[in-house]
């Protein structure tokens, strides 16, 4: 079986929505993960913002102008025998449910509800879609099947329980359809795997069945060796490790969200991103296996904040970056870059809402330097020990921008500059230069 996944803006309009029959084949297993239609996500966030600041008159006529959104939407998607009326109802429910909680206390929790709404509402309008016009197919509710624990981690055990037999339940039939990006947490509540997670979700349910492949189809034919909205003439990537790919996706490439090549490494479940506009674009398939002796892409990473803790008590001081990193822990801020001297210790974070409370307890080590405004640049390819020239082609190519921080070693896959986030432009171009023109 595979999993196909679609972004929102695959299904973004009932014109898309049709067009992905051009690519799911009714006749083959599949089961087919869907994003909320493009927009909506971002009208669901600003939603429980007025919500929460109990600016409920706004909340509402927010949820009426999406409400009239949807309205529009069926009636192109769905003809009128009886399906539009189905269509119709669905989006009443889900609307009148939003409504309904203007009135009530409005908490984080339902918050989690309400940007579960946009999953739910594309993925029951395309499962009528498909019964219009005679394809069959299941809903599968992935709050039946998809957990997070209480470190908020997925449970790909309780995954695999409990969608089997929702699967051996329909045995002869061949497609499925559920929702990307929401679950349950430890305590059963709905909640979701953040922004982009509908990826993470695919890549979940492949791992939960052993999935023969995973497709992330998107707007872009696969995962480019430069960012093609900053450099003209970038390439799609053919082939990618698992390790590279897990690189360029936490440092900045798009296409693919960060955690969601972790399942199907551990599960060796190969993941192909493709172009839901340019079906018969080869794309990028990533896999257990790679070309060896090649630098493969660039990515960036912006809203970076630089720490540099000096102190004359890091000399020959064990156990003193333990200490430092717990003051991260603590606050549950995770480091991105760290490089070390004899006397002091820099390290990058993206996450800064707790960054006034590290920096006092960082002073108790000695001085302390924040920059903002940086980000990481970050070169992937083979970089393992016995491969020489490189490293200096790459510090070649940006000799004339600062460079903040250098991490190289930590892999054998890539080399992260830390710059001003003013200079990244230059960067990316003139590496795009020097290493693949």
């Amino acid at each position: 079986m595979k999993i196909l996944k679609f972004g929102g803006t695959s299904v973004g309009s009932p014109e898309r929505m049709k067009k992905l029959l051009d690519i799911i084949n009714p006749a083959e297993e599949q089961i087919v993960v869907l994003s909320a239609v493009s927009g909506t996500t971002n009208s669901l966030v600003e939603i429980s913002g007025k919500l929460l600041k109990e600016d409920k008159q706004v909340a509402l006529s927010l949820i009426n102008a999406l409400h009239q959104k949807y309205n529009e939407f069926v009636i192109e998607l769905l003809p009128e025998n009886g399906f539009l009326e189905q269509g119709q109802e669905v989006v009443d429910y889900h609307f009148n449910f939003l409504s309904s909680l203007v009135n009530d206390i409005f908490t984080p929790i339902e918050e989690k509800v309400v940007l579960a709404q946009g999953e739910l509402l594309s993925t029951t309008l395309y499962h009528i879609y498909l019964k219009s016009i005679g394809v069959p197919s299941v809903l599968l509710p992935a709050l039946d099947f998809m957990k997070i624990d209480e470190d908020n981690e997925p449970d790909v055990p309780y995954s695999t329980k409990h969608l089997q037999p929702l699967l051996d339940q329909h045995k002869g039939n061949k497609l499925f359809i559920t929702q990307g990006f929401i679950c349950r947490n430890s305590f059963g509540e709905v909640d979701n795997l953040r922004r982009g997670g509908s990826d993470y979700t695919a890549s979940l349910i492949g791992a939960a069945i052993l999935a023969e492949e995973v497709q992330i189809w998107t707007d872009i034919d696969g995962m480019h060796n430069n960012d093609p909205r900053i450099v003209k003439g970038t390439k799609p990537i053919s082939h990618l490790s698992f390790d590279e790919a897990a690189e360029l996706a936490y440092f900045g490439a798009k296409i693919l969200h960060p955690q969601s090549v972790f399942p199907a490494q551990k599960y060796k479940i190969p993941v192909r991103l493709l172009n839901t506009m340019e079906p018969e674009a080869a794309g990028t398939l990533i896999s257990t296996d790679s070309e060896k002796g090649k630098i493969k892409s660039i990515a960036a990473k912006d809203g970076i904040t630089a720490i540099k803790i000096q102190s004359s008590r890091m000399l020959l001081a064990y156990g003193f970056l333990r200490r430092v990193f717990e003051i991260f822990e603590r606050y549950k801020t995770p480091i991105d870059m760290i490089t070390t001297s004899e006397v002091a210790v820099s390290l990058t974070i993206d996450f800064t809402d707790n960054l006034d409370k590290i920096v006092e307890e960082l002073h108790a080590f000695g001085s302390v330097e924040i920059d903002s405004d940086q980000s990481i640049v970050c070169v992937v390819g083979d970089f393992s020990a016995d491969k020489h020239g490189y490293a200096a082609r790459v510090l070649d190519a940006i000799k004339h921008i600062p460079i903040r921080m250098i991490s190289y070693g930590g892999s054998n896959y890539n080399i992260s500059l830390l710059i001003n986030t003013k200079d990244k432009t230059e960067a990316l171009k003139s590496l795009h230069n020097r290493l693949f023109e």
